[in-house]
């Protein structure tokens, strides 16, 4: 994985861009001190690592539109960060960029119960959000993992999912609308409380657009009604074959759970060793099935699950009977990335998506790739979308280790894009998936991507080096726009 070259103009410019940036940035705003900078030297995929030139955390949005004004016009690079649990690289640093931290933006300014909608700053974590609407009996559904600490914006610019997203939805089908900083300092809002805006979807643009695009400043969610009835069901398997092949057939009969994981043996050993969250610990696939709504509707379809699962080869099944219950048993499930880092001094937890019918044929491929990198894996996903994590165990300090896991994940990735499914679920590309991007599109395909890039920062300031393996300048592109004077930077339509 190689980065941009650093630019040594820039690099001797840091004294002068320091200055400015505190002119804009009072207070322990603006962080210069090397030790101090290693707090942000990497995001969630801690294999690669470099100092900022400089971090800057802005508390309002007009700090932010200063800061990315004089960025344009002085020519230097900029690197947004949210929580920095993101696990592709996104928020990695460069040498010669401004880390711009959002941590600070952490309110959340309008809860409206009549529209179901909660308007927040990008630095509230998702859980938060939860929290915040509880009490009334309605919740946000997007929950990864790392819900507890991931912050809303990265979730947005990552279009984050979690284990409830497959009724529900991804962070794109939660999301009313933003507030979006341009490169130019101009501040745009798309979206908002309405159900749906006219002309192009420049939400659904920036949602997943990994800090290429803007810096996003606020963000209008839509909350849900707290369902009546919640049960979750654990149900063991001998194979990962039948444990696919009851995925398939629960959504293949209609069914669609509130939630359907799958864990592997490792996987399941781990967890409960961590957890104790009652999984049985002798089968070699288990799914949790969460089924919501009416008590009758959710009684009905536990027992048609319950008739499924056994016809597919289940050896163990156990229903929650309690609220509580049902926690214990998603408590394992969100915290198996913490239990399998007890396995291993390190991993790689990959992010492919394929089809729910290819499951345990990819999950044999992925036994086969064990067996030939001599490295263990433990699998973890999201089954009823296909979006599998492989969690990839090695140990740095170990020469070529570390070259051999990612070797590891690379033909993961490849034999998710060649069974027709696609690079990533809910991670992003970044850099860790970057350099597989022509295993799935054209030259053509990233180079009409990067046109639309071009319209909003067309002078890759913004997060360069991530997402596309080779850069092209705007004008290689056909450039549509025309710069005029000082700043140098299109005039971008009003929306």
């Amino acid at each position: 994985m190689k980065m941009p070259e650093p630019d040594a103009g820039v690099i001797a410019r840091r004294a002068e861009i320091i200055k400015a940036m505190r002119a804009i940035v009072s207070g322990e705003g603006v962080i210069t001190d090397s030790d101090e900078l290693r707090v942000y030297d990497h995001d969630g995929l801690m294999a690669y690592k470099g100092l900022p030139l400089v971090v800057v955390l802005p508390e309002t949005t007009e700090q932010v539109s200063a800061i990315l004004k004089y960025c344009v016009e002085n020519e230097v690079k900029i690197v947004p960060r949210g929580a920095g649990t993101g696990l592709s690289g996104g928020a990695l640093p460069l040498a010669d960029a401004i880390t711009l931290g959002l941590g600070k933006f952490k309110k959340i300014l309008e809860i409206d119960y009549d529209n179901r909608t909660v308007v927040t700053q990008p630095g509230v974590t998702n859980l938060a959000i939860t929290e915040a609407v509880e009490d009334e009996g309605f919740y946000y559904a997007p929950d990864p993992s790392s819900q507890i600490a991931c912050s809303i914006g990265g979730n947005v610019a990552e279009n984050s999912g979690g284990v409830h997203c497959l009724k529900y939805g991804l962070t794109t089908n939660n999301v009313l609308g933003v507030e979006l900083v341009l490169m130019s300092g101009e501040i745009v809002r798309f979206g908002g409380k309405h159900l749906d805006s006219g002309g192009y979807d420049l939400l659904g643009v920036a949602t997943g657009s990994e800090g290429l695009l803007g810096v996003i400043t606020e963000i209008t969610v839509r909350i849900l009604r707290e369902p009546e009835t919640a049960r979750a069901l654990l149900i063991g398997f001998p194979t990962n074959e039948s444990a696919g092949d009851c995925v398939a057939a629960i959504i293949g009969a209609g069914i669609i759970p509130g939630g359907m994981e799958m864990m592997d043996k490792p996987a399941i050993h781990a967890t409960e060793d961590f957890v104790h969250a009652g999984y049985p610990l002798d089968v070699q696939a288990l799914l949790i099935v969460e089924l919501d709504g009416t008590e009758v509707e959710v009684d009905h379809l536990i027992e048609r699950v319950d008739a499924i699962a056994r016809q597919t080869g289940a050896t163990y099944l156990r229903a929650s009977q309690s609220d509580e219950e049902r926690q214990v048993f998603w408590s394992g499930r969100k915290n198996a990335f913490p239990a399998v880092g007890r396995l291993s001094p390190d991993y790689l937890c990959m992010d492919g998506t394929i089809p729910r019918h290819k499951l345990a044929e990819v999950l044999k491929r992925i036994e086969e790739l064990s067996q030939q990198y001599g490295l263990r894996v433990a699998n973890v996903f999201h089954a009823g979308d296909g979006n599998l994590h492989p969690l990839i165990l090695f140990d740095a300090n170990e020469p070529g280790e570390f070259k051999k896991a990612e070797n590891f994940g690379a033909d993961i990735l490849r034999y998710c894009v060649e069974v027709g499914g696609v690079l990533t679920g809910e991670h992003g590309v970044g850099i860790e998936k970057r350099d597989l991007m022509g295993e799935m599109f054209t030259d053509d395909d990233m180079n009409h991507q990067q046109r639309l890039k071009c319209a909003f920062d067309p002078d890759h300031l913004l997060n360069p080096g991530k997402v596309y393996p080779t850069l092209h300048r705007c004008a290689e592109l056909g450039r549509m726009f025309v710069h005029k004077g000082k700043p140098p930077f299109p005039d971008i339509p009003r929306f």
